[in-house]
């Protein structure tokens, strides 16, 4: 691969045991929309594990969009990348459904309002039976926090006060005020949570 290609290690390290985690949640085939593909190593890794599925990868700029489509460019189920702010609506075309929105690794380095804009645009374009995966640290009430988690929690909020980490049950809030319940949570390795949304109804 192409050295000069941005990259991030922590998505190298995760993308395999998020995979894994993904199989059994996901039917075959079916159409992803990535929010925040950074890198795009999440989507390259999937899309080429899950040859079934038809991959849209996002982000809020340009930025980071040459390294997803070299990344992606053997790979005939990888959509161009296309920006998506999930503050706007509706998201891309306003007719498109997904049974799968993806989201790792934003909500702790955005503002508390990109949650809810998340949460109702997913509500929006998810397919009746599709879900919301969310994965990333979660500060929960009831679970104590890793050390790491606090000092990342603090490292982020001294870089930007709107950022930071959430509180899964903050984060509930919002998705059952779009109409989505939490379904599924799983333990990811480096105290990081794989969370699955759906319809309430």
């Amino acid at each position: 691969m192409d050295n000069a290609l941005a990259f991030s290690a922590p998505s190298e390290r995760n993308k395999q045991p998020i995979l894994e985690a993904l199989r059994p949640l996901l039917p075959a085939p079916g159409r992803a929309l990535e929010i925040a593909s950074g890198t795009g190593q999440h989507v390259a890794w999937f899309a080429t594990h899950l040859p079934r599925w038809r991959w849209q990868p996002t982000d809020l700029t340009d930025e980071l969009f040459a390294s997803i489509t070299a990344r992606c460019a053997a790979l005939p189920n990888v959509q161009p990348p296309q920006r998506l702010d999930v503050c706007a609506t509706p998201w891309l075309d306003a007719e498109a459904r997904f049974e799968l929105v993806y989201c790792a690794n934003m909500l702790h380095i955005a503002p508390w309002a990109c949650c809810a804009g998340l949460m109702q645009g997913s509500a929006r374009h998810l397919a009746p039976a599709g879900r919301l995966v969310t994965y990333g640290p979660y500060l929960e009430d009831e679970v104590p926090t890793a050390e790491s988690n606090l000092a990342f929690d603090a490292g982020l909020r001294a870089r930007d006060p709107a950022w930071g980490l959430r509180r899964r049950e903050d984060v509930a809030q919002e998705a059952q005020r779009a109409g989505l319940r939490l379904a599924t949570r799983l333990a990811l390795p480096a105290n990081n949570l794989l969370l699955v949304w759906e319809r309430a109804s």
